[in-house]
């Protein structure tokens, strides 16, 4: 493949649907790979194949053996599929952590509250920025009519997670919605899931590691039939397999702390378009209403 043009190659959305649809059948440190490069599409590029096999502890040659395994000749290959997706895009900006590191070596212990809070807000923007340019609209639109045609929506977010989905059911229940929030008060997970019939949508949020229990809850949704939501960071995500529609969220991150400002407006996005979508109804019921009088 050395030898293809640029023409030949595939897009990145292309390899990584590829690299999702293989993802199970991998061996254990080709998935660490796959998960690599999932997880750094703007860096991979420039990325060096010894660096990328330091951050996945594997071997240098299992980054080549992945390359080849989606039938490029080496990984350099592999990395002219992102070039190509970046090329006439201007010079990119630092990545946050290098931007960190560098005000950290800049100002080693000096640095005051308010320098902390900016880099903060500018990794938050900066996701923002990647939520507003990845959105699936086709997705997106699939996500409110399902919620809009749902008898009941239960919502399961564990740990990091759970401010997202307490706030998801708080906006939602501002709809003629029944909203259930599967909080494991009391270890109850089993019992706050068990009555998911397939009218249903159960909207699991989950990011790396992606807890064991929202995986659970969305087992149980996919044996009763019901349809799902999954908000995730990854196509390679344990959690995709079970999505009826899913959107993909990756947050800002400063100082190894992720924001969870793009996960906030995603989820107030879709209660503005569900809410939206149902007034619509309501207005259009009215009208005809009136006509029928």
């Amino acid at each position: 493949m050395a030898e293809e043009s640029t023409e030949d190659l595939p897009s990145v959305e292309e390899l990584m649907q590829r690299i999702a649809e293989n993802y199970e059948a991998l061996p254990r440190q080709l998935k660490n790979v796959a998960t690599y490069i999932e997880q750094h599409r703007s860096s991979v590029m420039v990325d060096r194949t010894s660096d990328i096999a330091a951050s996945c502890g594997v071997h240098p040659s299992a980054v080549v053996r992945f390359a080849q395994r989606f039938g490029f000749s080496g990984f350099s290959d592999l990395q002219a599929v992102f070039r190509q997706a970046y090329t006439g895009q201007g010079t990119s900006s630092p990545s946050y952590q290098q931007r960190i590191r560098k005000l950290i070596d800049e100002k080693p212990g000096a640095l005051s509250g308010g320098s902390v809070a900016r880099e903060f807000i500018a990794a938050s923007r900066g996701g923002l920025e990647e939520l507003e340019a990845g959105l699936d609209d086709q997705q997106f639109d699939a996500a409110v009519k399902m919620l809009q045609q749902a008898d009941n929506i239960y919502v399961i977010g564990v740990r990091r997670s759970f401010p997202v989905a307490s706030y998801i059911v708080y906006a939602l229940q501002h709809t003629p919605k029944r909203v259930h929030l599967v909080s494991g008060f009391g270890g109850m997970y089993r019992e706050q899931i068990r009555s998911v019939k397939k009218s249903d949508v159960v909207i699991a949020i989950s990011f790396a590691p992606y807890g064991k229990e929202t995986q659970y809850c969305l087992r149980v949704a996919h044996h009763h039939q019901a349809k799902t939501l999954v908000i995730t960071d990854s196509q390679l995500s344990p959690l995709a397999r079970y999505a009826t529609t899913q959107l993909y969220v990756k947050e800002g991150s400063a100082f190894a702390f992720r924001s969870l400002t793009s996960t906030i407006c995603l989820c107030q996005a879709l209660f503005i378009a569900l809410a939206y979508k149902l007034e619509l109804n309501v207005e259009e019921s009215k009208e005809t209403g009136g006509y029928d009088d």
